[in-house]
C-alpha cells in the first residue's frame, strides 16, 4: 500500500502546476526572469514579445497569432485570456456558412500591448487590438477592449478606467521612501 501511494504520488506531482523559468521568448531574446506556468498555452509563440520578469500563472490561453508585447515586469495570473483574434461573432453570422468564406466580415484581429509593470486578475479577458499602458492594474474579471493610458486601474465589463494606480502608489511610497528612485527610474 505504501508503494502504491508513493507511485500514485509521484504520478500527480508531474500533472500538478508548476513554474518554470522561460529563457527565452518568441523573438528569440534572452530572458533572465521570466516565469510561465506549465499549464499555460502559448499559441504562436513566435509572435510573442516578453520583457524580462514577468510572470504568467496557471491556466491562462496566450494566443499570440497576431502579435502580441507583454512589457518587463508585467504580472498575469491565473485563468486569463489574451486573443490577438476573435471570430465569435462572425461565426455567429456566418452559420454554418463560416468555413466556406474566404474574406470574413465581423472577424477581428489585430496585436496586443500589454505596458511595462502591468497586473492582471484572475478571470480577466483581453480582447485583440487592446493597448494597456505600463504601471496599470487590471480588476479580476474584466473583459477588456481598446486603449488605456499609462497607470491606468481598469475594472468591469465592459472594463473601464477607475482610478489611477499612482494613486495607490503614493501612500507606499510616502511609507517606504527608500523605493522612491526605483519606482522614478521606470515610471518617469
Amino acid at each position: 500500500m505504501r508503494i502504491t501511494r508513493s507511485i500514485a504520488h509521484r504520478i500527480l506531482k508531474l500533472f500538478q502546476p508548476s513554474m518554470y523559468r522561460l529563457n527565452k521568448d518568441g523573438k528569440g531574446k534572452r530572458l533572465s526572469n521570466t516565469r510561465v506556468s506549465n499549464t499555460t498555452h502559448l499559441g504562436s509563440f513566435e509572435s510573442l514579445i516578453l520583457g524580462d520578469n514577468v510572470f504568467i500563472g496557471h491556466y491562462n490561453m496566450i494566443d499570440a497569432s497576431n502579435g502580441i508585447n507583454i512589457g518587463e515586469g508585467c504580472q498575469l495570473t491565473n485563468y486569463i485570456s489574451v486573443l490577438t483574434h476573435s471570430s465569435h461573432i462572425a461565426i455567429r453570422l456566418y452559420g454554418e456558412e463560416y468555413t466556406q468564406q474566404k474574406e470574413l466580415k465581423a472577424y477581428f484581429s489585430d496585436s496586443v500591448e500589454i505596458g511595462k509593470y502591468t497586473f492582471v486578475g484572475p478571470h480577466s479577458v483581453i480582447m485583440p487590438g487592446a493597448r494597456i499602458g505600463k504601471g496599470s492594474l487590471i480588476s479580476a474579471y474584466s473583459y477588456v477592449k481598446g486603449e488605456f493610458e499609462d497607470f491606468a486601474v481598469i475594472a468591469g465589463n465592459p472594463a473601464k478606467k477607475v482610478g489611477d494606480t499612482r494613486d495607490i502608489d503614493q501612500k507606499y511610497l510616502e511609507q517606504y521612501p527608500e523605493l522612491k528612485p526605483f519606482y522614478q527610474a521606470w515610471a518617469q
